[in-house]
């Protein structure tokens, strides 16, 4: 014979205990208030690095007295905006050469960044799939030359260079861009994680040679490492300034950093020289955003799927 109790079935909690014991357990506290604290430290990043855009966006559409004695201050537009008669001065000061020198800029960074990206994806499978004989070290000894800064190499290289007779010619510049140690490793290190070896012992299995895996099996799975690697490549020489510097005495031979220097130079001759301030700063403002455009148009690739099409 059962025995039940007023409270319901033999052993259960009555159903006024249990309700009041849900009473008194406080709700557990969500991360509102972290999420709160982490948006406002955004914020501030954000403004930070958005700032100097913004000033330089405001600074070409003026005038050159406008950059200094304008009614609109140094974050704000003047009456009278000049962007339009800035860019028409671009085409006309020095018999156009400004556009010469994006067109140089555009030349360099596209050959630069894409060779270089080619050739830190070949290396960076290289080392991440493959023993060969002296591996350690040669990973080892590239470590080490991304630690050595650029400006460092630039007068061995162009003493490597000027044997060769390649100085104040396009290959003094896009020769030394075509090395990336830093892409190698940051190639390395991702295919190790994104490329299993069971997949590409699956693939041998299957009767794939190595030239058909590395194709249709890993790049597809390194395809976030490597328009990371390109974008790097290319904003590093779009604005690739010492070399170029060093490596190029012809004026239409200058990358946008270098040609906009020399008016900078002019016009802090002061009397001597000729202000074209209001040049230099829309000038800079359009060399920048061929690299805004990339970052835009290219962050897709670093979002999810990334093992899609890889596993048919």
């Amino acid at each position: 014979m059962s025995v039940q109790t007023s409270g319901g079935a033999a052993g259960a909690p009555p159903q006024d205990l249990t309700a009041r014991t849900r009473r008194r357990v406080p709700a557990a506290r969500g991360p509102g208030s972290r999420r709160v604290w982490s948006h406002i430290f955004l914020l501030i990043l954000a403004i930070y690095f958005i700032l100097p855009l913004w000033w330089l966006f405001v600074a070409s559409t003026k005038s050159n007295s406008g950059l200094f004695v304008g009614s609109g201050g140094p974050l704000w537009f003047d009456d009278e905006l000049s962007f339009m008669d800035n860019l028409r001065g671009l085409g006309t000061h020095q018999g156009g050469i400004y556009w010469i020198w994006f067109r140089n800029s555009f030349m360099y960074a596209l050959s630069g960044g894409v060779g270089a990206t080619i050739l830190a994806v070949l290396a960076g499978y290289g080392f991440a799939k493959y023993r060969f004989k002296g591996r350690t070290a040669a990973f080892a000894m590239l470590l080490g030359a991304v630690m050595v800064p650029l400006t460092a190499l630039v007068i061995p290289t162009f003493v490597l260079l000027s044997r060769f007779g390649l100085v104040n010619t396009v290959w003094a510049v896009i020769l030394p861009s075509l090395l990336s140690p830093l892409g190698v490793y940051l190639i390395r290190v991702y295919t190790q994680d994104a490329v299993p070896d069971e997949l590409l012992d699956a693939g041998r299995v299957d009767g794939a040679g190595e030239v058909r895996l590395f194709f249709q099996v890993a790049l597809p799975l390194l395809r976030p490492a490597i328009v990371t690697v390109l974008l790097l490549s290319v904003v590093a020489t779009w604005n690739n300034f010492f070399l170029p510097l060093a490596m190029l005495q012809n004026p239409r031979l200058l990358p946008v950093t270098v040609g906009l220097n020399n008016w900078q130079a002019l016009s802090n001759a002061g009397a001597g020289g000729e202000q074209v301030w209001n040049l230099i700063t829309t000038g800079a403002f359009v060399s920048v955003l061929p690299l805004v455009l990339s970052f835009l148009l290219l962050q897709r690739y670093w979002q999810g799927g990334l093992s899609l099409g890889s596993l048919k």
